[in-house]
């Protein structure tokens, strides 16, 4: 058994549009804020270290207010400007076909996760989709990992499982589960220092295959 965990956003899908949308629309309404860039953004968001709270809206806490506004604008916003990466859809469908087993953990909640992909109409493929919500520390930590390859009953000495993602922190998740991993830079992150580094989708295949 052969067992792939993907990152969502800047690994499987660009979703950088609607996330600083829904950003900016609290930074707006709470805060009087002038708009944030994409690019500021996700450099924020892909940080090893950082205080989203106090970057996105001077704050030094992630308020309940902000918090609970972000949930309801971001629900409606998250389908309406995300898109896969060029080559990921041709991926999943070529490692679905071939019997990989394909999973996703993400940082960002699950329902949310759930609603992009199967707005993107690939969340059939996946046989897990979870995200920070799910468990009681996010990635670097391999909760959300562990959770998935106990799903397969995995056997560390018998099968073999890839995480693939786009941020230090999906690399050191993988690490802390005992599992290897693949860097894309095709995504958010345009520069890495890794074993295995990816630059388009297609090249997945030559490891797993």
């Amino acid at each position: 058994m052969k067992v792939v965990i993907f990152d969502m956003d800047g690994t499987l899908i660009d979703s950088k549009k609607d996330i600083t949308i829904s950003i900016n629309h609290i930074r707006s309404l709470h805060y009087k804020l002038a708009p944030l860039s994409e690019e500021f953004v996700v450099n924020a968001i892909n940080m090893d270290a950082r205080n989203l709270p106090k970057m996105f809206y001077g704050t030094s806490t992630y308020e309940e207010k902000d918090r609970k506004i972000f949930e309801v604008h971001y629900a409606k916003q998250c389908v309406k400007n995300p898109y896969l990466y060029d080559g990921v859809k041709e991926l999943l469908k070529t490692l679905h076909s071939n019997g990989i087993k394909l999973s996703v953990a993400t940082n960002a909640p699950t329902p949310f996760a759930k609603k992009i992909l199967k707005h993107l109409e690939v969340d059939y493929l996946f046989d897990m989709i979870i995200g920070a919500d799910r468990v009681s520390a996010s990635k670097p930590d391999p909760q959300m990992i562990n959770e998935i390859l106990d799903f397969y009953s995995f056997d560390k000495h018998h099968h073999k499982a890839w995480m693939i993602g786009d941020n230090s922190k999906d690399i050191l998740s993988a690490k802390n589960a005992g599992i290897d991993s693949m860097f894309a830079v095709w995504g958010f992150t345009s520069r890495a220092e890794h074993e295995i580094i990816i630059t388009h989708p297609k090249e997945i295949l030559d490891f797993i295959l």
